[in-house]
C-alpha cells in the first residue's frame, strides 16, 4: 500500500526531492534477519529486473533518475538476493510507463504540478483509485481534497492511508474487482443473509367497533 507517485507542487518540488534524497541515503537495505535492515530484497530475480527496467524506460521517456537504487549499498556487503534500493524518478509525466503502470517495487515517481487544482485533476484522471494522501497545514485544502478526490482510501498527513480492519479496504475504478470491498462492513454484508420483518401491534380496545385494523400502515 505504498504510495507510488507524488504530485509535487512546483513551489516546493525541488526542496521535496532534496529531502527525499537525504532520507533515502540513510535507509539501510539488507536481509530480513538483520535487525538493522529497513528494507529487504525483492521476491524473485525476474521481478527485480522488471522493477529496475522502469528506471531505464523512465529516463528514455524523459524523466530524470534522481536516485538510482541499483547502486544502493546492502548491509554487510550482501551479494546473494534480488536487491534494489529505493529509487526516485523526477519530472515524470502521466504518459510515461513508470506512472501508468503499478510497479510494485521501491520506485517513487515525482510528477510536478502547478497548483492544488492540477494535482486533483491528475489524480482523478488516473485509471486506478486505491489510495492517496495529501500533506498540508491548510485545513481548508484538506477538506476540499477529501471531498473532491475520486479515490477509495484517503490520508491527510498520513503516508499510508490503510484504515483499521473495521473499515472497508480497497479502492475505486480499476483498483476494485467485483461489486464490493472484501473487508469492513461490506465484507460482513457479503457473508450475511438479511431478513426484513414488518410488524405492528395494536390494542383492540382502541377501536370502538372492536376488532383489529389490518390495513397497511401509512405515514398519513
Amino acid at each position: 500500500m505504498a504510495i507510488s507517485a507524488i504530485a509535487a507542487v512546483d513551489s516546493v518540488a525541488d526542496e521535496l526531492v532534496a529531502r527525499i534524497r537525504e532520507r533515502v541515503e540513510r535507509l539501510r537495505v539488507g536481509p530480513g534477519d538483520d535487525d538493522r535492515s529497513e528494507m529487504g530484497p525483492l521476491v524473485t530475480r525476474e521481478h527485480r529486473d522488471k522493477v529496475a527496467s522502469y528506471l531505464d524506460s523512465g529516463v528514455e521517456q524523459g524523466a530524470s533518475l534522481a536516485i538510482d537504487g541499483r547502486v544502493h549499498p546492502v548491509l554487510g556487503g550482501q551479494t546473494e538476493g534480488f536487491w534494489l534500493g529505493p529509487s526516485l524518478l523526477d519530472h515524470v509525466t502521466p504518459e510515461m510507463d513508470c506512472y501508468r503502470d503499478e510497479i510494485f517495487g521501491p520506485v517513487l515517481s515525482v510528477v510536478r504540478v502547478r497548483d492544488y487544482d492540477e494535482a486533483v485533476t491528475l489524480i482523478n484522471g488516473n485509471r486506478y483509485g486505491n489510495g492517496t494522501a495529501i500533506f498540508t497545514n491548510d485545513g481548508g485544502a484538506a477538506r476540499r481534497f477529501q471531498n473532491e478526490i475520486q479515490v477509495g482510501m484517503v490520508g491527510i498527513n498520513v503516508p499510508i492511508p490503510v484504515p483499521m480492519a473495521y473499515y472497508s479496504f480497497g479502492g475505486w475504478k480499476q483498483s476494485l474487482f467485483g461489486d464490493s470491498h472484501a473487508h469492513g462492513t461490506e465484507g460482513v454484508h457479503f457473508y450475511t443473509r438479511t431478513k426484513a420483518v414488518t410488524a405492528r401491534w395494536t390494542d383492540p380496545g382502541a377501536r370502538p367497533e372492536g376488532g383489529v385494523d389490518l390495513g397497511f400502515p401509512t405515514n398519513g
